[in-house]
């Protein structure tokens, strides 16, 4: 057992400190969102007089009920898509040995260094053509096919450092190779499947610019887009707009907190390969 000594107590000091530094920002987050519009006091001067209206009128007058649901809604749907195609297109990729899978897996990897914005304008002309601006399935193609290099390099990664000789015996006992994939290699993903999801969940719910464009005239938003609702070009309402940010934060808060035993289990293991 190690000994306590001065150099220890040093360390817990300052990483005592840097953990406060970083609780900084949601604290000024928490201590504006209970501010009247009167109150001028700084970002960090408590509230002198905290007040939960705020919360009430974001929530009204944003219509954060409904954004909330399509928020959901499309971070779902995109997520569960990215995790079946990712997981089925990065399987053969891994263990594949012929030229195919390697010029296949550089292939998808392009994706990750061009800017979504060239191919912004062409998407944006597909969906009005296929009559989809203004649906939350023109964001859930988007996300799936944007955010789909990332999360199959990821994939792919894992299952390079993972032994395939469970595989090899699940061949043996006469399992064809999707039988393999869903009943013994999908379960080994576990943790990196965990890193995929929080990362894309943070992605899409975040994302503004792509809901803004593509949902833009319709009655369905975000929580991003309704929240700029309350920054105008002459008077901001920052009150509203830092309760709002509290309350879309929750959801991904929440989804973080229960799996991150699984998101950093699969930073340690999944980035090896």
């Amino acid at each position: 057992m190690k000994k306590y000594t001065s150099r220890t107590l040093v360390l817990e000091a300052v990483m005592i400190c840097v953990g406060l530094l970083f609780l900084v920002p949601l604290y000024v987050l928490v201590n504006e969102s209970f501010k009247s519009p009167a109150d001028l006091s700084g970002p960090l001067s408590p509230a002198t007089h905290p007040t939960g209206q705020n919360y009430v009128h974001a929530w009204n007058e944003a219509g954060l009920g409904h954004a909330l649901l399509m928020s959901v809604q499309i971070t779902v749907f995109s997520t569960a898509v990215l995790v079946f195609v990712s997981a089925m297109a990065a399987y053969p990729l891994a263990r594949n040995t012929r030229r195919w899978s390697s010029i296949a897996f550089y292939g998808f990897m392009v994706g990750l260094l061009l800017p979504f914005q060239l191919a912004l304008i062409p998407l944006y002309m597909t969906m009005r053509d296929l009559g989809l601006l203004g649906s939350p399935l023109s964001l859930i193609i988007f996300y799936s096919g944007h955010l789909a290099p990332f999360s199959i390099f990821l994939y792919t990664g894992f299952l390079r450092s993972l032994a395939p000789e469970y595989e090899e015996a699940a061949a043996v006992d006469g399992c064809g190779i999707m039988h393999t994939f869903w009943r013994i290699v999908f379960p080994l993903l576990r943790p990196i499947t965990g890193t995929v999801i929080i990362l894309n969940i943070l992605n899409v719910w975040n994302d503004f610019y792509t809901p803004l464009l593509y949902l833009s005239g319709s009655p369905n938003t975000t929580v991003p887009v309704a929240l700029y609702s309350f920054v105008g070009e002459f008077v901001s309402q920052w009150n509203l707009v830092f309760a709002g940010l509290v309350i879309s934060i929750a959801p991904v808060l929440i989804v973080y907190f229960l799996m991150q035993r699984t998101i950093i289990k699969g930073f340690s293991s999944g980035l090896k390969g």
